[in-house]
C-alpha cells in the first residue's frame, strides 16, 4: 500500500472551487483519475455538469459516471449549500435548498452507485460534513441539521456496508477560507471570535481538508470506516 491514490477513479461532487476543488487537484497529483460534478458550467474535459440538488441532475450524473467507468474505487459528497438564517425565518423551498444538496443528494448518490462501488478494489466513500454537526457554530439550523444527518448516515451505511468492502468515512471541516465562508470571513469582529476559539489562532485552508480526504480515500486507511476526522485547528479540544 502506497501513499498515493495511483489507479484509483474518483467521483468529487461540487469539484469546481474550493475544498472540492483542492480535492480533484489533490487526487490528480496524487494519480487518480477523476471526474468532478459542478452545477455551472466548465471549461474541463473531468467536470460534469449537473445540478444535484434535482432528481435530474443526479441520474445525469450518475449515468455519466457509469457509462465511462466499469467501476468506482471514491466517492467524495462534497457539494453543499447554506443560507444563514434562522429557523424560522427560513421558507420552505429554503429549508429544501438547504436539506436537498447538503444531505438527499449524497445519500441518493450512495444509493445508485453502490452497485459501481462493490467492485472488489475496496472501494471508499467520503463525505463533508462540518463541525456543525457536532456543536452549534452559528451557522443555522437547517446547515446543522443536513450535516449531522450526514455524520449518522456515514457511521450506519459504513456499518451496512463493510461487508461489501467499501469504507464509508466523513470529515468534519471548522472555517475554511473558501468562497461559501468568504462573507463571514471578510467580518472582522465574526473574524475575531473564529480566531479566539480557534487554538491554532487561523482559519484552514481547502488543501488542509483535502488532504484529509486523501488519506481516507487510500488503502492506506484500509481499517478505519465510520469515522469523522476532524480538521478544525483545535477548535472543538478548545473549551474556556
Amino acid at each position: 500500500m502506497n501513499w498515493d491514490l495511483k489507479g484509483k477513479r474518483a467521483l468529487v461532487t461540487g469539484g469546481s472551487r474550493g475544498i472540492g476543488r483542492a480535492i480533484v487537484d489533490m487526487f490528480t497529483e496524487l494519480g487518480a483519475e477523476v471526474l468532478y460534478a459542478a452545477r455551472g458550467e466548465v471549461d474541463d474535459a473531468r467536470a460534469i455538469q449537473a445540478d444535484l440538488s434535482d432528481p435530474a441532475g443526479r441520474e445525469l450524473l450518475v449515468r455519466t459516471v457509469t457509462g465511462r467507468w466499469d467501476g468506482l474505487d471514491i466517492l467524495v459528497n462534497n457539494a453543499g449549500t447554506n443560507i444563514r438564517k434562522p429557523w424560522v425565518a427560513m421558507t420552505a423551498e429554503e429549508r429544501e435548498k438547504v436539506l436537498g444538496l447538503n444531505l438527499t443528494a449524497p445519500t441518493e448518490l450512495a444509493r445508485s452507485l453502490h452497485g459501481h462501488l462493490r467492485n472488489g478494489t475496496g472501494a471508499a466513500m467520503v463525505n463533508v460534513a462540518s463541525v456543525a454537526a457536532l456543536v452549534d457554530v452559528g451557522s443555522g439550523t437547517a446547515y446543522a441539521m443536513s450535516k449531522a444527518a450526514l455524520l449518522q448516515f456515514t457511521r450506519s451505511l459504513a456499518v451496512e456496508w463493510a461487508a461489501d468492502g467499501i469504507r464509508v468515512n466523513a470529515v468534519a471541516p471548522w472555517y475554511i477560507r473558501t468562497p461559501l465562508t468568504r462573507p463571514v470571513l471578510d467580518d472582522p469582529t465574526r473574524l475575531e471570535r473564529i480566531l479566539a476559539r480557534t487554538p491554532m489562532r487561523r482559519v484552514g485552508e481547502p488543501q488542509e481538508v483535502a488532504a484529509a480526504v486523501a488519506f481516507l480515500a487510500m488503502d492506506r486507511s484500509s481499517y478505519i470506516t465510520g469515522q469523522c476526522l476532524v480538521v478544525d485547528g483545535g477548535f472543538l479540544a478548545c473549551g474556556m
